[in-house]
């Protein structure tokens, strides 16, 4: 019996007649070993959809808070409640990659993916029912229950996301990119979703309420196809590639093993010898398949693959372990380092304004709907920079370097859009969503590039902790923003004058028409005639010529009824 890449199950590499490698074979990447075999096709591209589908599953819960920030704003009025939230996020957020990072070997790929989906699934549940419908807790407890759901959330999300991005490493590029579409299609979906639920239910917290229900159904809907994907020959396929690579190992001279059956003749053996060599070799493959009289014909051992191994993944933490995870990281880093400086200040340029400083732009014309509309246009033109990456042959780790820095310009130039409060320099809202849809463009394009190509410059026992390296520097970049947008927001100084002060109009106040037989009653005293006078000076605003002419007519009907 024997599995896709023709060993046998009890971990033995058939071999063939001896042939000349050239010197650098042992430096190949171990999928050119398998060029020949043609791995399973991913039919109707479901793998890929699936992979969408999941990186829309892990970034669902956190745009679902952004989203409803106008619900939020009226629950808590005159608070930075989309900062705070943004801010915790991502420092919960930060702190959980580090530790995945570090944990990466401890726990299966596939139990941490579940782990993070149970986490968002159960929060968002309480937060609907406890937060939203039953409103169950004051305005100062319900605050800090919303940010600790965040938090929790950002916990479950992180580790979906950092092991997501591990697991597509080990596929072919355009499962990478895939992963960050879903991102991006989550926050369109959610940005439609909420502005629907607005039009169709009109009352605010019956709108939310609907709005997250929407929420958790997507969810679970991710959480489904997952497991429906992941057991795929596609999948098992290119898995099953990356594990061999992680299972090799290398003898040295010194070592004595005996590998391979002797009574099996459909097998060669491997023999170490620990004493000194003859004048032939010490290490010598005996094949009585192929030369029956030979007695040790003599062969250069490349390498071992041991398929009953542990891989490194299920292996005990212990300090040999953690050195060769140190080191393992070390040489990733300097393979991949401009794909790790390159996302880390893309992320850190896009949350120093978004959502926090895109949120704060005032419309004297839209109104609530502003930061809505500057959020979609963000999402919009995300998703469709992030379907751009998809060809990324014009870009190298330089390039990618220097338009990231480039890209940092955007920083004050939208700040502008919203200082000085009073009289922002740029006031129109055509600037601010070109800016908008300029940020989201190259977030999806240089966001994205990185993420597809870095796991190509290693080898591939080393692909799933690159998806993972990159995820810490992209949720570092996204931690350095967000205390950046947070320092921000307190420099701009409270809005003491609003800037549509000026469109607010004066309201018109309708004349009180006083019956005939009333002012006749009325008129009878001079308390009348006070009384009157007082009610056309507050009911009316009449120039003070007509107000004249009023009195001298009282006056004299006073004077008629006296006489």
């Amino acid at each position: 019996m024997e599995d896709i890449g023709g060993n046998d199950v009890r971990g033995y590499a058939k071999l063939g007649k001896p042939r000349r490698e050239p010197p650098d074979y042992h430096h190949q990447s171990n999928r050119s070993a398998f060029a020949n075999l043609s791995p399973p096709l991913d039919a109707y591209n479901a793998v890929y959809l699936a992979f969408v589908l999941g990186g829309a599953g892990f970034l669902l819960p956190y745009n679902s808070f952004i989203m409803a920030m106008d619900y939020f704003k009226v629950r808590y009025p005159g608070t930075p409640i989309v900062f705070d939230m943004s801010l915790v996020y991502i420092a919960v957020a930060f702190l959980t990659v580090l530790g995945n990072n570090l944990l990466v070997e401890t726990f299966s790929l596939n139990s941490r993916i579940n782990f993070g989906y149970i986490m968002s699934f159960f929060t968002l549940i309480f937060v609907v029912v406890c937060e939203v419908w039953w409103e169950a807790f004051g305005t100062a407890t319900s605050y800090t229950v919303n940010l600790a759901a965040v938090a929790v959330v950002a916990v479950g999300c992180t580790v979906q996301q950092s092991s997501f991005y591990g697991y597509t490493s080990m596929l072919p590029p355009k499962y990478t990119q895939a992963l960050m579409v879903g991102e991006s299609t989550s926050g369109v979906f959610t940005s439609m979703v909420r502005v629907v639920t607005r039009f169709l239910v009109k009352e605010l917290r019956g709108s939310t309420i609907y709005f997250f229900s929407v929420s958790v159904s997507s969810v679970a809907t991710c959480f489904a196809m997952y497991h429906l994907i992941r057991r795929t020959d596609f999948i098992q396929f290119y898995i099953a590639l990356c594990e061999r690579a992680k299972t090799r190992i290398t003898l040295e001279p010194t070592e004595d093993a005996g590998l391979i059956e002797t009574n099996d003749s459909q097998y060669g053996v491997l023999k170490i010898q620990n004493s000194p060599p003859p004048t032939e070799t010490a290490l010598s493959f005996a094949n009585p398949a192929y030369e029956p009289s030979a007695t040790a014909p003599t062969y250069k051992v490349e390498d071992v693959v041991i398929r009953g191994r542990q891989s490194i993944s299920t292996s005990s933490v212990g300090l040999s372990t953690m050195k060769r995870g140190l080191q393992a990281r070390w040489e990733v880093t300097k393979a991949i380092y401009p794909y790790m400086i390159s996302i880390c200040l893309v992320y850190f340029a896009t949350l120093c304004l978004y959502p926090g400083i895109a949120s704060e732009i005032i419309s004297c014309h839209l109104g609530n709907w502003m930061p809505i509309l500057m959020m979609a246009l963000f999402n919009g033109a995300d998703l469709i920079g992030k379907m751009l990456a998809s060809s990324a042959r014009y870009w190298t780790g330089a390039r990618l370097v220097r338009c990231s820095v480039a890209r940092l310009i955007m920083i004050p130039l939208m700040i502008m859009c919203v200082a000085p409060r009073a009289h922002p320099t740029f006031s129109a809202e055509i600037t601010a969503f070109t800016f908008s849809l300029f940020l989201g463009l190259t977030n999806g394009i240089l966001g994205s590039v990185p993420m597809i190509q870095a796991p190509t410059k290693v080898d591939d026992r080393h692909r799933e902790l690159t998806g993972n390296m990159m995820t810490l520097m992209y949720m570092f970049g996204l931690a350095a923003g967000s205390l950046v947008a947070y320092f921000l927001e307190k420099l701009l100084s409270p809005v003491e004058k609003h800037p549509c002060s000026y469109m607010i109009l004066p309201q018109e106040v309708t004349p009180t028409i006083v019956s005939l037989t009333t002012t006749s009653k009325m008129l009878a005293s001079t308390e009348g005639l006070n009384t009157t006078l007082d009610s056309l000076t507050t009911t009316t605003s009449m120039p003070s010529t007509i107000i004249s002419t009023l009195m001298s007519t009282y006056i004299s009907t006073v004077n008629s009824t006296d006489f």
